[in-house]
């Protein structure tokens, strides 16, 4: 009688992410995956997408369930992208009950800045040499007259969306705002923290209170 092996499960890791087959111990995406979301821990890092939407609202959800009262830290270098991923990520941070703190350490603009601010401004923090640059969401699009002045007033609606999120956050008002924003508007991250963005600038790892 011929003996058949029983499929190999695959195992499972720290916050019941799938190892895949083959997948070596130390190393890999998968294996820094595991061991960030073991620490709470997760990085945007390039162009803000719906992919990266998806991956990040999937890693909420999982600590959210591991344990809703632990806090998360989400460090940012990004110079933003896909302004609806933004929004979706800004809102997951806002939905989850786990109480969520940002870091920036590189760039963060345009959609990116709406990650930084899913957190409370004491919660917001940025490392030194950090830069961050607001503006106003914008897209390309192709078609007819009528489509073309749909998309027109659906940007201006993101726009004024975005603009009343940083007012919020920072502490000032819509229409200075608007002003600021009307061009490229980069600050440091003293500049940022006077501005209302930043909570704290920070040098070292014992400063994340």
């Amino acid at each position: 009688m011929r003996q058949t092996t029983p499929p190999r499960k695959t195992p499972t890791g720290p916050a019941g992410l799938a190892r895949k087959e083959g997948e070596g111990d130390t190393g890999g995406k998968g294996f820094l995956d595991r061991k960030l979301l073991e620490a709470r821990t997760i990085l945007v890092s390039g162009q803000v997408t719906p992919e990266m939407a998806m991956d990040i609202q999937a890693k909420i959800l999982i600590l959210e369930n591991e344990n809703p009262k632990e806090l998360v830290t989400v460090f940012i270098n990004s110079p933003g992208g896909n302004a609806d991923s933004g929004f979706a990520i800004y809102d997951i941070l806002k939905f989850c009950n786990c109480p969520v703190r940002t870091v920036v350490n590189g760039v963060c603009a345009s959609a990116a800045v709406l990650i930084f601010l899913g957190a409370q401004r004491e919660n917001r923090f940025s490392l030194p040499h950090s830069r961050f640059l607001l503006h106003q969401p914008a897209a390309g699009s192709q078609g007819d007259a009528s489509d073309l002045a749909i998309t027109a007033k659906e940007i201006l609606k993101m726009r004024e969306r975005y603009n009343l999120i940083v007012a919020d956050a920072a502490g000032q008002t819509p229409e200075k705002v608007l002003a600021d924003v009307n061009r490229d508007f980069w600050l440091t991250p003293a500049e940022a923290q006077e501005y209302g963005l930043v909570g704290k600038v920070i040098t070292a790892r014992k400063e994340l209170k």
